[in-house]
């Protein structure tokens, strides 16, 4: 079985594209600022990027404010647009039921990938934007296989281009880390739905 890189996808079609002198407009789905920073500073010489934090996943009222403030200082602060979608967390629970005691990395997540990767190409499709990708495979813990394929299917359905990546590789991750400290940044010790949370209990 071929096992594709996609850190080597991604750099492929940003290369390609500065090649042709092309600016393109990108819509970055974002979980939140400490794993957005790496994203976009590997993506900002290539890509015209718009941050989208939509996580109707997030547990509560106030994780989610605290999380989408962070996401728009950060972003005002390196000087790339965002988007702060409201929370609408009726989505995410409406896309877990029947899964909600799916072991942590499963089916759950999976629904959950989906419908922010769904809604992310949606938004880029009405609005106009050349490509969408997401902050998700910085994590060590997300599967990146599986949300570069479901980026790609979804891209191929609503008929906008997906960005494949594996931000994680090339120290990604631990670069995120370091971008937090720099700037400051909230972070989190769970990925933000409640099933995710009772973990640490």
């Amino acid at each position: 079985m071929n096992v594709i890189n996609y850190d080597k996808e991604m750099k492929k079609i940003a290369e390609a594209e500065k090649k042709q002198k092309r600016f393109p407009t990108l819509l970055l789905h974002s979980c939140c600022a400490p794993c957005s920073s790496a994203c976009i500073e590997r993506l900002k010489d290539y890509f015209d990027i718009t941050v989208y934090y939509y996580n109707p996943n997030i547990d509560t009222a106030e994780e989610y404010r605290l999380r989408a403030e962070e996401q728009e200082r950060f972003c005002k602060e390196v000087g790339v647009k965002v988007i702060i979608e409201d929370r609408r967390e009726s989505e995410f629970y409406a896309a877990a039921k029947g899964f909600e005691d799916a072991p942590e990395g499963g089916s759950r997540c999976e629904k959950c990938f989906t419908l922010r990767l769904g809604e992310t190409a949606e938004y880029a499709k009405k609005n106009g934007y050349e490509y969408f990708a997401t902050t998700l495979t910085v994590s060590p813990l997300k599967n990146s296989a599986l949300i570069n394929e479901l980026g790609i299917k979804i891209g191929e359905e609503k008929g906008v281009k997906y960005l494949p990546s594996d931000f994680k590789k090339g120290g990604g991750y631990y670069r995120s880390v370091e971008l937090s400290k720099q700037y400051g940044l909230y972070r989190q010790n769970y990925c933000g739905c409640e099933f995710s949370k009772r973990k640490l209990c």
